[in-house]
This record gives C-alpha cells, sequence and structure tokens, in this order.
C-alpha cells in the first residue's frame, strides 16, 4: 500500500514539473512575442524622422500633420517600457497620424516621385507588415499561455506559482485599425 500512495505522489509531481515547465515555455514565448513586437516597432519610430525630413521640404504648409507624426512617435517612443495597452492606444495614434501624413503626400506630385520619399515609404510598409507578423504571433503565444493558465488541472500549478494572465496587444479605436487609403 506504500507503494501505490508513493507511485500517486511521484505522478503527481511529474505531472506538476511538467505543466510548471510548459507554463515557463509560454510565458517566454509571450516574452519573445512582445520582444518582436518591440524591435518592430523601433525600427518604425528610426524610420520616421528621416522620412519626416524628406517630406518637410515639399509639405512646409502642411505643418499641423507633421507635428501630428511628431508627437505621436514622441508618445510612442516614452510608452516603449509600458505593457500592451498603453503601447497599443500610443502606436495606433501613430498609425493614423502616418496613414494622415500619407494620404496628404497624394497633393503633392513632386513628393510622390521623390527616389528617397519611395523608398522610405516602401520601408514603413515592409515594417508595418513586420509589426502585423509580430502582433499576430505576440497574441497566439499570449493566446496559449492564457489558456493554460486557465484550464484544469494546469491553473492550480499556475496559482500556485504565481503565472499571471497575459495582456493581448490591441487596437482599441475602430479608426486605427483600418488601414488608411492613399492613392498615388
Amino acid at each position: 500500500m506504500e507503494w501505490v500512495i508513493l507511485g500517486i505522489v511521484a505522478i503527481a509531481a511529474v505531472y506538476a514539473i511538467t505543466i510548471y515547465n510548459s507554463l515557463v515555455s509560454k510565458r517566454q514565448m509571450v516574452r519573445e512575442g512582445w520582444s518582436g513586437i518591440d524591435v518592430q516597432l523601433k525600427r518604425r519610430t528610426d524610420l520616421i524622422p528621416n522620412l519626416m525630413e524628406t517630406v518637410k521640404g515639399y509639405m512646409a504648409h502642411e505643418k499641423e500633420t507633421l507635428d501630428a507624426v511628431i508627437n505621436a512617435r514622441a508618445k510612442a517612443t516614452s510608452v516603449a517600457a509600458s505593457g500592451p495597452e498603453a503601447r497599443a492606444q500610443a502606436e495606433g495614434e501613430l498609425s493614423s497620424a502616418l496613414g494622415r501624413l500619407l494620404a496628404i503626400a497624394e497633393a503633392y506630385p513632386d513628393l510622390k516621385a521623390n527616389t528617397t520619399f519611395l523608398e522610405f515609404q516602401s520601408a514603413l510598409q515592409k515594417t508595418e507588415d513586420e509589426i502585423q507578423m509580430a502582433r499576430r504571433y505576440y497574441n497566439g503565444a499570449v493566446r496559449d499561455y492564457n489558456i493554460q493558465v486557465e484550464s484544469f488541472p494546469s491553473n492550480v500549478v499556475a496559482n500556485t506559482f504565481k503565472f499571471g494572465m497575459a495582456e493581448y496587444f490591441e487596437l482599441e479605436n475602430e479608426a486605427e485599425r483600418a488601414v488608411p487609403t492613399v492613392k498615388f
């Protein structure tokens, strides 16, 4: 009878260790996903000053739009260490401001034909695509992690070792979700 009890305890311990290790692995995937988003968002904020300098010469009287992009970039940079919710809001504002900037560029034929502008616009589009892929990866990792944190019996191990829920990276404003229309 002692051997049976020891066997059950050993099996339960191995199972708890397996669940713990799985939770640690998924938490690391969430962190890796967030790091991927962070890298792409940093890349975008680094592109913006060069894009702005190119555009300034052509759009001197569009100061309000330029200022909106500059302010949104500053806000996005200042919340870089924040969680997904604050970061998503700031990045959504930046995306919206960039969309307005690119839409206004339509009125400037010389700017649209400028090689430097086209290169920055292409790099920005590539970065936006990379951000989208990083968001999907991160949110998938968060989903898998949160399912395990909430599911029985892994929730017992998660609660014991204080594994909390992770936040999704979502844009809250529907207007920020929409892709700006830019026609050249």
